[in-house]
């Protein structure tokens, strides 16, 4: 492993080692997740936008990505959209319609956090975020997109 990676491994490590298995506190941002023996150590938003609008399907091993939305007026998907793309889910219904006419399917949609994190856990080459708050150990962060978040202000619901 690199220096710069593995500097950032150990840090990832450090995170989700504080009390209570989580990364951040409330307010914390969004954390970019995938499952903890997934081979991406890290991302920026441009390559997080291009595996989420569908441009890059595969990762560097050539093991396909599957990126996991929340549903679109869910406010953690508004709010990812925002940080990201810079617009809104609804602002990119062309670009899916667009897509669809050459066989590509927006992300996956998932209904919740939990559901979000079971399935980022579950599925090889999964892609999804949730508050960095929620993150567990179940899942394993490779960004955290800074936003104001309310999901982190009461415990989640198991």
């Amino acid at each position: 492993m690199s220096r710069p990676h593995r500097s950032v491994f150990v840090l990832v490590c450090w995170l989700l080692a504080l009390p209570g298995g989580t990364v951040g506190a409330a307010g914390d941002g969004i954390a970019v997740i995938v499952a903890p023996d997934h081979p991406l150590v890290t991302l920026d938003r441009r390559e997080l936008a291009a595996i989420f609008k569908r441009r890059r399907r595969v990762d560097a091993e050539g093991a396909a990505l599957v990126p996991v939305n929340l549903p679109a007026p869910a406010p953690l998907r508004i709010a990812f959209s925002r940080a990201v793309f810079a617009q809104d889910p609804a602002d990119l219904d062309p670009y899916w319609n667009e897509r669809y006419f050459h066989g590509i399917s927006p992300p996956h949609v998932v209904n919740s956090i939990e559901a979000m994190l079971r399935f980022v856990a579950a599925t090889p080459g999964a892609v999804g975020y949730v508050p960095a708050c929620r993150a567990d150990a179940r899942v394993r962060v490779v960004l955290v997109l800074p936003a104001t978040l309310a999901d982190c202000a009461s415990p989640p619901a198991r």
